[in-house]
């Protein structure tokens, strides 16, 4: 393993499983023989995209049951049902569902793991562009979502103040300012 010693795992076990997720439990060996215990949290990739045009960009707010709050995030999801569906389809379907807008260009930004301490799961990072208005189509457990377009300004500002409390919008959003593609040119004056 690059930067590190192999771990190896001496035994692993289901402790739990539902249709979003299964949490293993693992007795692992270090290298120096100690033994240790991993809970691993294993969940089907996400996607997530960063709907942004000259006027702004467009967030989701919906209530985060673990966290108790709803917060302001980017559009992001998976399909528990085709967990190998290609993350660019996943990320164009999420977005109409969470937001109604349908994107004229999609570019990929990255891939990011959101909590690699304890969980398996990755996110594929999309900027979409040339974007289109449409109606929403949010699945059962989105029914309480409000998608909204804040100006670049606003958007700033919510940064500033530590409003966006998502790691993972906070991370993509790093990605585009990092490296925004030709489509994205207008941030380069006003990414905070």
């Amino acid at each position: 393993m690059a930067g590190g010693l192999p771990i190896t795992t001496r035994s692993s076990r289901v402790a739990y499983t539902n249709r979003w997720m299964t949490v293993r439990e693992d007795v692992i060996v270090r290298p120096d023989g100690s033994e240790g215990v991993f809970g691993v949290v294993e969940k089907p990739d996400f996607a997530l995209v960063v709907p942004v045009d000259a006027e702004g960009v467009w967030l989701v707010e919906q209530y985060r049951y673990p966290v108790g709050g709803r917060y302001w995030e980017f559009p992001q999801g998976s399909w528990d049902d085709d967990p190998d569906v290609d993350p660019a389809a996943l990320a164009r379907a999420e977005l109409v569902e969470e937001t109604g807008l349908r994107a004229g260009l999609l570019h990929p930004l990255g891939r990011l793991f959101t909590a690699y301490g304890y969980a398996n799961q990755g996110c594929q990072v999309f900027v979409a562009t040339e974007l289109r208005v449409g109606a929403p189509a949010p699945s059962d457990e989105e029914q309480d979502l409000v998608a909204r377009r804040f100006s670049h300004r606003d958007w700033a500002g919510m940064l500033a103040g530590g409003v966006i409390r998502d790691a993972a919008t906070l991370a993509a959003w790093a990605l585009l300012c990092a490296n925004p593609p030709p489509a994205c040119a207008f941030l380069t004056d006003r990414s905070p």
